[in-house]
């Protein structure tokens, strides 16, 4: 849009039709920021020096684009940062399936439709809008899907603060909400920032089951469960294993913990709602599962993009630390010979775990 052009806009009446727009599309929260990302960039490039991304080489790539957005979009002026809240109220209580080692546990956020999907549409939406009231202008929507530097800018843009476990809060909707950005040639005012809350409390710290958050606001991917069962491509560390217990996608105790979480508000939204029972399925029924089961079951779903692989990776390992059971030996053999190496690998030491617990068991007993 031509400067000119630009100057006849109210700015600020403009930003108060935007936040109408995204409430009418279900957005729970809109904020406005400049695009100076300095401090930001320079701790991300030290956690990138300390290797924490672990695999995540992508992030080595991208450079200073995820902290400088005219690099990545020429012409940014502002980021909309936009938040979308999605815990599914028809979901099985978390630590009840947590607590029983049978059943799979998959982070409540993919229960549900693939976000990416559902924000990135909504968004557009936003941006539509926008130019149907003041005609084209320079934009660009993304949903975890680019680099950018999501929680840093919605700090910026006010919609919270960074928790210790390095994921936004906010104090009348804790953190289970997805993040989207419109990023935009438009001069609109920008939001303050909130304070932060967290003060002495670290419970995010002392409940994770593999002490990835290795101290507050840093986090060391190669030990967290959600890089470990989605991200991370290979073999996933012995020790570790243990570690996961059955949660087979993802992870939320950082969250579940939180206090600030007391005042979440459960997602109106019907695309999060839960599908396929993956709020309580078992190992087993999710270990049947054969490639065409997976692909059609995981439809829309944001599961579905670590493949079939890794979904069997990951549920041997569950697997491997339930409840010595010789049904769960009977369907670990059955993938003993998958094509897969990776598969195999985590299938025979499931295979291994299992039979320690039932000589344990049956030493008991003797």
């Amino acid at each position: 849009m031509p400067l000119g052009t630009q100057d006849a806009i109210d700015f600020a009446r403009l930003k108060s039709r935007i936040r109408a727009w995204s409430a009418e599309l279900g957005f729970s929260r809109i904020g406005v920021t400049d695009i100076e990302l300095g401090d930001a960039e320079v701790r991300m490039l030290k956690w990138l020096a300390r290797g924490f991304h672990g695999e995540m080489h992508y992030m080595e790539r991208h450079g200073t684009r995820r902290s400088r957005p005219a690099e990545l979009v020429p012409g940014t002026l502002r980021v909309i940062s936009a938040r979308l809240d999605y815990w599914p109220a028809d979901a099985t209580d978390s630590e009840a399936v947590l607590a029983d080692g049978a059943q799979a546990y998959v982070s409540r956020y993919a229960v549900g439709r693939d976000y990416h999907k559902v924000l990135r549409s909504r968004l557009q939406k936003v941006a539509d809008r926008i130019e149907e009231d003041i005609g084209a202008f320079r934009y660009r929507v993304f949903t975890d899907s680019a680099p950018v530097l999501e929680v840093e800018l919605a700090v910026k843009a006010g919609l919270g603060w960074r928790g210790k476990h390095t994921l936004l809060l906010d104090r009348d909707a804790g953190s289970w909400f997805f993040l989207g950005e419109i990023y935009t040639d438009l001069p609109l005012p920008v939001d303050e920032v909130q304070s932060e809350h967290c003060g002495t409390c670290q419970r995010c710290i002392d409940v994770c089951p593999t002490r990835a958050i290795v101290a507050p606001y840093q986090l060391d991917a190669r030990r967290c469960i959600s890089y470990l069962t989605i991200e991370h491509p290979g073999s996933i560390p012995e020790d570790l294993r243990p570690l996961i217990g059955n949660r087979v996608y993802g992870c939320d105790d950082c969250q579940l913990v939180c206090p600030w979480n007391r005042f979440s508000k459960a997602s109106e939204q019907d695309d999060f709602r839960v599908r396929n029972g993956l709020d309580c399925s078992t190992l087993l029924e999710l270990f049947a599962w054969n490639a065409e089961e997976f692909d059609h079951n995981l439809e829309g779903s944001a599961i579905r993009r670590i493949g079939y692989e890794r979904w069997l990776r990951n549920i041997a390992v569950g697997l491997g630390n339930a409840p010595g059971d010789r049904a769960i030996i009977l369907a670990l053999e059955g993938r003993r010979t998958h094509p897969s190496e990776l598969v195999r690998e985590h299938v025979v030491w499931a295979i291994g775990e299992q039979q320690r617990k039932l000589r344990k068991e049956y030493d008991v007993q003797a």
